[in-house]
């Protein structure tokens, strides 16, 4: 069955604003981290004039993005897993449950992005269980990055102390340390960290592609979900109406 020739057209809520918001602000602030990461990792440009204070200035400039930009995609991590749970426009983790339509659903999206949309057999209106089980590798990976990342800033801490008390670099090491010993040692964790970097980035590369994809073969206007909120969809009959 081909999708584009059955189901009635409607169109559908997919993203509220503030998601919107939140996806923008998360992708601005990935953007950020990735640059100035690997100009931590390794600088590879350095100011006009050849001053170490200078060059000192241009890798602090980079740290501090860098540690804003973190804090933005924790914060927003954090967001993005009560939403997973409590939000009212939609909960991802319900089509996270291992029940046998969900994974029906997961193999149809497969085999109807595998048929170049030969095959479409769920409803494309909503929320899908690939598209849930992508985001949630997403967070995952950012999660992942939020404790490694943590655990070379609080490197830095390793006297006891910070300005807003002793309190802080504790909490960082209880929190963190366990990708110390995980990872054999504070290099071991900034590879994994580096490392992850480029799993977010094949993650962006498949997202926008797909985006595109779907776009393409759907006809949908999916492409438009993040920067208006909605697209029109052929929902089959016999489906639910949310």
């Amino acid at each position: 069955m081909n999708g584009e020739a059955s189901g009635t057209i409607v169109r559908v809520t997919r993203m509220p604003k503030s998601w919107r918001i939140f996806h923008w602000v998360n992708f601005l602030a990935v953007f950020a981290a990735v640059v100035t990461g690997i100009y931590i990792a390794r600088p590879y440009y350095q100011a006009m004039i050849a001053e170490p204070a200078v060059r000192k200035f241009v890798m602090g400039w980079n740290r501090a993005i860098h540690l804003y930009a973190a804090i933005t995609i924790d914060v927003l991590c954090v967001v993005s897993f009560y939403l997973y749970f409590l939000s009212r426009f939609e909960r991802p983790v319900r089509k996270l449950l291992p029940t046998r339509e969900h994974g029906r659903e997961f193999f149809e999206v497969l085999a109807n992005f595998f048929t170049f949309n030969r095959r479409k057999r769920f409803d494309s209106a909503e929320l899908d269980t690939f598209n849930a089980a992508w985001f949630t590798l997403l967070h995952l990976l950012l999660l992942f990055q939020l404790f490694t990342g943590l655990q070379l800033y609080v490197y830095s801490l390793e006297s006891g102390l910070s300005s807003v008390g002793g309190w802080w670099p504790w909490l960082m090491h209880v929190a963190t340390d366990w990708t110390y010993w995980a990872f054999g040692g504070r290099m071991g964790v900034r590879w994994v960290h580096h490392f992850t970097m480029y799993l977010l980035l094949a993650w962006i590369a498949f997202h926008v592609y797909y985006e595109i994809w779907r776009t393409v073969y759907w006809r949908e206007g999916d492409i438009a979900i993040a920067f208006g909120g909605e697209k029109i969809a052929r929902r089959l009959p016999g489906t639910a109406a949310e």
